[in-house]
């Protein structure tokens, strides 16, 4: 993957929110440790809610802050909660949208594999207040007409595939799908360890 994305698809209130229970947990864990409010707790409890605050940093990591779509010059990354896709341009067979983003591609097998990008989601009741939100002015009519139908989704699709047909080379490759073991990581052990000292 090249170092600079051409497009970088975010869920920016997911990052918000995602940023804000970081900085939440992290005054926490201060306070649990020097005390910042009143004593430290440095028993069973303080580490039972330190093991909490860290499952909720993982969480926020998992569902606000890791998921995007990123588009270069070599091809698609779709970066969701527990998994990475990497398709290159030449193992893409089409990028979509409407709900959400969708990139089929060449799987190792040989067979096609569809993901679903879990940012840039809208559901069809979202997108139909949309349209009738701009459908009200007399102006914004023949803009609404124009772009009826299409989603958030729909926009990204488009623009990944200006650059893959601009990037696309001849040849064949295949995508990747894996899962991102830290993240898998950072939401099992601190459950498992609360688990363990509760039980102890």
């Amino acid at each position: 993957m090249s170092a600079r994305p051409q497009l970088q698809v975010r869920s920016t209130a997911g990052r918000v929110a995602g940023w804000a229970f970081v900085v939440f947990a992290v005054l926490n864990l201060l306070d649990l440790l020097v005390g910042l409010t009143g004593a430290a707790r440095h028993d069973r409890t303080g580490a039972a809610y330190a093991l909490a605050l860290l499952f909720g940093c993982a969480l926020a990591y998992a569902l606000g802050l890791r998921p995007a779509i990123l588009g270069d010059d070599a091809g698609v990354t779709v970066r969701n909660p527990l998994r990475d896709t990497r398709a290159p341009w030449r193992a893409v067979r089409e990028v979509a949208g409407g709900a959400a983003v969708t990139v089929r591609f060449a799987g190792p097998d040989g067979r096609d594999v569809v993901t679903r990008a879990w940012v840039d989601q809208t559901s069809p009741r979202a997108q139909a207040k949309a349209e009738k939100r701009s459908a009200r002015d007399g102006a914004a009519k023949v803009a609404a007409a124009a772009l009826k139908g299409r989603t958030p989704a729909t926009y990204t699709a488009e623009r990944l595939n200006e650059i893959g047909r601009r990037d696309r080379a001849e040849g064949s490759e295949t995508g990747t799908v894996s899962w991102s073991w830290p993240t898998v990581a950072a939401l099992v052990v601190p459950p498992v360890a609360l688990a363990v000292l509760l039980a102890v």
